[in-house]
């Protein structure tokens, strides 16, 4: 897991500008419109949490963030304005964005994060890989705007604010659960947003009603008798329209139920807080009824075996999972 800062202060004048340069292009944010003779002081405090999201705060004068870096794996990123005035731009808008605020988009598409004023912002990319047992029905996600000010929106804008305050205090450790938390409130706010663009906020659609489908089994998770009558019954529907919405995102209820265990697992395992359970614990706290099958599906999903995971051998290829 990384942990690292950059000051401009800790370089002579003349270099400062390229200095900057490199350290958001570390961030995977090409700048423009920064001065070469007098850069303004700026700064950046990154951590990557155990599920692979990168938390960066970042101190920076007038400039803008543009452009897109090709190299980049799919992800998600947010930039939630702490101080200073910006302006999201792509081809389709152009907006204010105030303090509290979130701009989001995936990486690979061109967009324009303006900072008008000298501003402090926590940058957030979320692999996609992190949020796509939330996001099972997939759309196509566009650069937006969240009004940080009402909803889940603000909710989120608080968790992500209250984050950077501590950034520079936290330990990787200490951010997971501010990574449990996150991911489930941005899969909420991109849902919705998604539903925005393409329902009209209706909540009958097939896509909202596979999105609470998801919620009940994940409540359910635990529950080792769980089945596909089980859920219907709690949605009041019938076990073949459960399995036509799974159809409809190219998956399956057993299949879909068999991943959220393992990633339930998986962050139990290499999390601290539960090192005192045992693997069959962990393996039976989610649902599995068996420690070998449970060993033979995790090595099939994440290519090690649970003990292997857990005993650090899987903590560098946790970081290539996310």
């Amino acid at each position: 897991m990384k942990a690292w800062s950059f000051s401009t202060e800790s370089h002579p004048r003349a270099e400062r500008a390229e200095a900057w340069r490199e350290a958001m292009s570390r961030l995977g944010l090409p700048i423009e419109g920064l001065s070469d003779n007098e850069p303004a002081a700026a700064s950046v405090v990154c951590l990557t949490s155990p599920l692979g999201i990168e938390f960066a705060l970042v101190e920076a004068g007038a400039q803008t963030i543009a452009g897109r870096l090709t190299a980049q794996p799919a992800a998600i990123w947010l930039a939630v304005l702490l101080h200073g005035e910006a302006t999201l731009v792509t081809d389709e808008l152009a907006v204010s964005v105030g303090a509290g605020d979130i701009a989001f988009g995936p990486t690979g598409q061109a967009a324009a994060l303006r900072l008008d004023t000298r501003s402090r912002l926590l940058f957030v990319r979320a692999p996609r890989v992190a949020l796509d047992h939330r996001l099972i029905r997939p759309f196509n996600l566009r650069v937006g705007w969240l009004d940080g000010s009402k909803g889940v929106p603000r909710i989120l804008s608080s968790l992500l604010r209250a984050t950077a305050e501590e950034l520079e205090n936290l330990s990787v450790d200490q951010l997971r659960p501010v990574d449990l938390a996150f991911t489930e409130f941005l899969a909420q706010c991109l849902l919705e947003q998604g539903a925005a663009v393409s329902d009209a906020y209706e909540t009958t659609t097939p896509t909202a009603h596979l999105q609470r489908l998801c919620q009940t089994i994940e409540t359910l998770l635990p529950d080792a008798e769980l089945s596909l009558r089980r859920v219907a019954d709690e949605e009041g529907v019938s076990p073949r329209y459960v399995q036509k919405l799974f159809a409809s995102a190219n998956e399956t209820f057993s299949h879909y139920l068999r991943s959220r265990r393992l990633e339930r697992c998986r962050i139990d395992l290499a999390s601290p807080q539960h090192a005192r359970l045992s693997i069959s614990e962990i393996c039976f706290r989610w649902g599995f009824n068996g420690s070998a099958h449970f060993s033979r599906a995790f090595r099939e999903q994440y290519g090690l075996s649970p003990r292997e995971f857990r005993q650090g051998r899987g903590h560098a290829d946790a970081e290539a999972l996310n």
